[in-house]
Order: structure tokens, then C-alpha cells, then sequence
């Protein structure tokens, strides 16, 4: 599974409401400011936030958006969700459904994949934004890689 752009750039937006977390709503052009994102490409990922209940907006003078939750309650996996759809290694459908394995080693090949995007959406789901926000402020550490 690849995190699009549109993941990456949800999250950093997130992120920076996180670390601001003033009482006013945050303008779409000061987040994206703060955080070096294109402000139209920004407000249309907001849009989607909003729709999946992450974020709240306020219109007018002094409007903008807010959290719609604690950050504690904000997964990473939630997120990327909602922007980039189901979080899967892949579109191949399910082992032993609609033919599915009809040839030489797909049943297996299939329950990999399957495997593949449960992992990552467990390991997405291991992070909010409270979570993040610690790590960026350096009160928690950083994830670490494993070596190949």
C-alpha cells in the first residue's frame, strides 16, 4: 500500500491544527502557510476531512477549522481513510470468491495481500494525532525502521 499525496497532506494539516490548537477556527491559507501545502489542493482535502466528521468549519469572519475530536481520538489510519478510500495492499478481491481462484497460486497470493493491508491499517491505527504531535514536539520518539 502507497499513501497518496493526498494522505500525506491530510495528515501534515491535521498535524498543524494539532500543534495550534488555539480556541479560534485556523484559515485554510494559515495552515497552508504553516505547513508549505497549495491552499486550493489543502481546502479540498479539508473538505473531505469534514465529511468524514475529523474536522469542523466555521464560515465567515473569522471562520476557519477546528478538530472535530481530541487528538487522542484521531487515528492515522482514520485519516488516510478519509481521503484515499480503504486502506488495502491492493483491489484483488477476496481468495476464493468470483473465480478468484481459478489459477495456479492466486488463493495464496490473495490471503498475502489480504495479510498485507491488515498490517498496515493495524499499524496506521497504532497512531493519533496526539501521538504524533508528541513525537513532533520531542516528548515521545520517533517510529523506527526495521533493517532489511
Amino acid at each position: 500500500m502507497r499513501v497518496s499525496t493526498r494522505g500525506d497532506y491530510a495528515a501534515r494539516a491535521l498535524l498543524s491544527l494539532t500543534l495550534h490548537t488555539e480556541a479560534a477556527p485556523t484559515s485554510v491559507r494559515e495552515i497552508a502557510e504553516r505547513t508549505a501545502l497549495p491552499q486550493p489542493y489543502l481546502e479540498q482535502i479539508l473538505l473531505a476531512l469534514k465529511g468524514a466528521g475529523i474536522v469542523r468549519s466555521k464560515r465567515g469572519v473569522g471562520g476557519g477549522y477546528v478538530l472535530a475530536r481530541e487528538p487522542r481520538d484521531i487515528l492515522l489510519s482514520e485519516i488516510v481513510r478519509a481521503v484515499d478510500g480503504p486502506i488495502t495492499a491492493g483491489d484483488f478481491g477476496e481468495p476464493h470468491t468470483d473465480g478468484a481462484c481459478d489459477h495456479e497460486g492466486q488463493c495464496v497470493l490473495l490471503a498475502i495481500w489480504g495479510a498485507a493491508g491488515t498490517h498496515m491499517r493495524e499499524f496506521l491505527n497504532s497512531y493519533s494525532l496526539a501521538d504524533i504531535a508528541g513525537m513532533t514536539r520531542g516528548e515521545a520518539p520517533w517510529p523506527t525502521t526495521a533493517d532489511d
